[in-house]
């Protein structure tokens, strides 16, 4: 028997109502009516044979298996989009410079790259990876076409357009000691580092008493300064992974979210096509 298709028009209303939480809200979205979206989702669950929401009240939320779905149509619709722009997007030839930070360089510019790559093979990508600050320092020069910068949670006017939010955590070594020891030590980046700013901000409210242990602009520091059980540190809680871990319901100070920004020099076809696959990579983690 033949294995029924998922249409693209389908799964765009699907992701929309998963997102919005309610069918109204995603109607809005797609310009179509809630009673329209309700019948597409009714003959979705048919197709595949599984309940899809948890229909309540005033919202929708996703059972398991709707859960696994929209990662699957999330896939599904990047990837029809980017064979679409393959056959219909202008030629693109030259050089783009893009500046960003460590722990972005290696979460999220390997799909951002390839992608782009598959897109337009004539044009170079420039990665220059470094602080926020030298990041921004080279966009103003005119050395960077763009660049991914980090934002603290206390900056009003944030420069560039927002890409992600998520908390930083206190995280260290598994089954290590360093969160225990007074004054704590902390590893953090040099000044001017919007975590390092947050981390010490967080301490001093709670008046624990601290002393810097290591300084290193690149999360790799950091990491190689709590595997050694030398310090804990501000870190991203997606990065927190073995043999780290997060170190919670241990007194320490909750620290906050931060932001990723993507600021750029100008609008011209390459800075616009680079930039779309940035927005799509992010889009891809929530």
């Amino acid at each position: 028997m033949a294995i029924p298709l998922l249409d693209n028009d389908v799964l765009r209303t699907f992701v929309a109502i998963s997102e919005c939480g309610t069918f109204t809200g995603a109607a809005k979205l797609v310009h179509r009516t809630p009673s329209a979206l309700s019948m597409q989702i009714k003959q979705l669950e048919k197709k595949l044979g599984k309940c899809l929401f948890i229909r309540e009240p005033r919202k929708v939320r996703l059972t398991a298996e709707g859960e696994a779905l929209l990662d699957y149509s999330r896939r599904l619709l990047r990837l029809n989009e980017e064979a679409v722009q393959y056959f219909l997007s202008p030629t693109l030839e030259g050089k783009v410079g893009i500046g960003t930070s460590d722990d972005v360089g290696t979460r999220i510019l390997p799909e951002v790259l390839a992608q782009f790559a598959r897109s337009y093979p004539a044009v170079l990508v420039d990665v220059v990876v470094g602080s926020s600050k030298q990041n921004l320092a080279r966009l103003d020069a005119g050395e960077l076409d763009m660049a991914l910068v980090t934002v603290a949670d206390e900056v009003q006017n944030i420069r560039g357009e927002v890409m992600h939010e998520e908390p930083l955590v206190w995280a260290g070594k598994e089954r290590a000691s360093a969160y225990l020891r007074s004054p704590l030590p902390i590893a953090v980046a040099h000044e001017g580092c919007s975590w390092r700013r947050m981390t010490l901000r967080a301490l001093a409210r709670a008046g624990m008493p601290y002393r810097i242990a290591y300084t290193c602009e690149h999360c790799s520091g950091q990491e190689a300064a709590m595997i050694a059980d030398l310090a804990v540190a501000p870190f991203p809680q997606s990065l927190v992974r073995p043999p780290l871990k997060e170190i919670a319901n241990q007194g320490l100070p909750e620290i906050g979210a931060y932001q990723l920004a993507l600021v750029r020099r100008g609008s011209n076809p390459l800075n616009d096509a680079l930039a779309l696959h940035v927005k799509g990579a992010f889009q891809n983690l929530h």
